[in-house]
């Protein structure tokens, strides 16, 4: 059974995650201005200001790439930890059937 994860997946698909997601809240921002959250972005997002094509364009390339940044501290510590887990469980078994002869 294979129990890792691909991190190119994982990267693409985490980075168009946060992509989407900045890109829904500067629409909610244009469409909702009294509930806007766009300081949000201006604190975690460097360079960014509120709105410019320039700044959007910023904002999309910085979420993208700090879905990256999640993916390649995640998906290795999760392909390591299964790992050990399924290294530890099959050495468990094979004591277990010693034991059970």
């Amino acid at each position: 059974m294979k129990t890792k994860i691909s991190l190119l997946a994982v990267g693409h698909a985490t980075s168009a995650l946060l992509a989407i997601s900045f890109a829904v809240c500067v629409a909610f921002d244009l469409l909702f201005p009294d509930y806007a959250m766009y300081t949000s972005w201006q604190v975690l997002l460097p360079g960014f200001e509120w709105l410019s094509l320039n700044s959007f364009i910023l904002g999309l390339l910085e979420t993208y790439l700090f879905g990256w940044y999640l993916a390649l501290i995640w998906v290795p510590i999760y392909n390591l930890v299964t790992n050990k887990s399924k290294h530890e469980c099959g050495h468990h078994d094979s004591n277990h059937k010693a034991h059970a002869h």
